[in-house]
């Protein structure tokens, strides 16, 4: 999993030095409600991923060892090899076995490596890492930021990365938004529910 945010961060960077104009986005047509959710049963949890959005997940699994970790959703605001001016903001769930790191008995032995991996990218950790409720689940979270220049317009970039840990059913549960800025990170986080979903009411 490690790999999987390095590779997201290295992917997400690289198209940041250039600009060229982005089409608008198509107006939203009418379709079925769950047609942009992301659901895993397993551990319990469900992802509303922002309409429009590239999705990247079967690319990513590329080189990973089987049965030690998977890349369970990679979706992206444009596709990862586009130029854009603008962050491309993303958001990668990842899951791997806790064996993989002898002595991890909680999620909070997970933040030394992940905060290593992070720093040997450019990262800045933002504050201490610190515990939070996200409906019924006891996550930790960790945020991150890397200031990046556009050479073509001068203009200085932020990516602004929170990584949301979580230690269920012998493995390690990476939930990482990447955005350009604190309100364009919260939008991301509130698509993440823990739960059953609540049937639709006519």
């Amino acid at each position: 999993m490690i790999v999987l945010v390095s590779l997201t961060l290295t992917i997400t960077a690289k198209a940041q030095s250039k600009t060229m104009p982005l089409a608008k986005p198509a107006p939203k047509p009418a379709a079925r409600e769950d047609a942009q959710l992301y659901r895993n049963t397993t551990l319990g949890f469900r992802y509303q991923i922002p309409y429009g959005w590239v999705d990247r997940t079967r690319e990513m699994h590329e080189g990973i060892e089987p049965n030690k970790a998977e890349v369970l959703l990679a979706v992206f605001e444009r596709p990862p090899e586009a130029i854009g001016d603008s962050i491309n903001s993303a958001v990668v769930i990842a899951s791997e076995s806790a064996a993989s790191y002898p002595g991890l008995k909680r999620a909070e032995d997970y933040l030394g490596p992940l905060t290593e991996l992070a720093t040997a990218n450019g990262f800045k950790a933002e504050g201490e890492p610190y515990a939070l409720e996200v409906e019924t689940r006891r996550l930790l979270r960790a945020d991150f930021t890397k200031p990046l220049g556009n050479k073509a317009s001068n203009d200085k970039l932020t990516m602004r990365q929170c990584t949301l840990v979580l230690l269920a059913r012998d493995k390690i549960v990476s939930f990482t938004f990447i955005a350009g800025s604190e309100d364009a990170l919260d939008d991301l986080m509130d698509g993440l529910h823990f739960g059953a979903a609540k049937p639709a009411t006519h």
